[in-house]
């Protein structure tokens, strides 16, 4: 085949690919009823309601200490939910990765229960795990846990063959034992990249903690239901606001430390 024809043929394929999208957005938005004319004009509307009624007033603001101790407790729950999950996720993923597991067979169970895991939405383990637990903070940590370790152990097997396999290979050769090659070959070289995947999972999950906090009451997403409810728009803009600061001060700190590392 002809470079002419290659790029004859790929350009019918974009062409069918993008036929096939504009089909899918028609056919959604008749189904659903959405006119995009309209959510797009209607967007000015919404970001100047935003900025008239969720700016914090100075009644909001007497109840920031208030906000910032649920905040904390929501920040708590995520780092222990994390660590605690990435160290299950390390050995998981020692058993699951191509370069490092002992048997086929297990292997392929550990990626199972990891793909279960990680499909499963983290508002589903939350439902779920309410019947069991009740509204506590231990359904929201069992909730956010078996999410971030099914996420983890996938991110750690993929970092694993991607990353180690060259040391791997060499310690091998020289006669390494299977704990020589994890501890002096696949955990220097993967540590940074994995430690990256930590402390994205610490912003993902104090997002998450929210709205789990919200179906088991407790922490930033149970104080965000009850303004919620009494339609106190204030006291929603003040703890909005204090979550973007949180995840945007964790993100560069963690940006900070995988410079440091790496």
């Amino acid at each position: 085949m002809t470079d002419i024809n290659i790029l004859r043929v790929k350009k019918w394929r974009m062409t069918g690919i993008f036929v096939v999208i504009i089909g899918l957005l028609y056919g959604s938005s008749v189904l659903t009823k959405f006119n995009l004319v309209e959510g797009i004009a209607s967007i000015p509307g919404t970001f100047a309601w935003m900025v008239a009624n969720l700016i914090p007033s100075a009644e909001s603001l007497e109840n920031l200490p208030r906000v910032l101790e649920s905040l904390w407790e929501t920040i708590i729950l995520s780092v222990l939910v994390t660590t605690t999950a990435a160290i299950f996720a390390l050995l998981f993923a020692l058993m699951g990765a191509k370069t490092t597991q002992v048997n086929h067979t297990f292997g392929f169970i550990v990626r199972f229960i990891a793909s279960v895991f990680r499909n499963i939405p983290v508002v589903a383990w939350a439902l779920v795990l309410v019947i069991s637990f009740g509204h506590n903070v231990i359904t929201g940590y069992f909730a956010l846990f078996f999410s971030t370790f099914g996420i983890l152990v996938r991110m750690f097997i993929e970092t694993i063959d991607e990353t180690s396999s060259d040391g791997v290979e060499a310690l091998t050769s020289t006669g390494a034992s299977y704990f020589q090659m994890v501890f002096r070959g696949v955990i220097p070289d993967t540590l940074p990249q994995m430690l990256s995947w930590v402390f994205y999972m610490i912003e993902t999950n104090i997002r998450s903690a929210t709205l789990v906090g919200i179906l088991t009451g407790t922490g930033i997403g149970f104080l965000f239901d009850m303004y919620y409810k009494r339609m106190d728009y204030g006291m929603l803009g003040l703890i909005t606001i204090a979550i973007i600061i949180i995840v945007m001060a964790i993100e560069f700190s963690s940006n900070y430390v995988r410079r440091a590392i790496s």
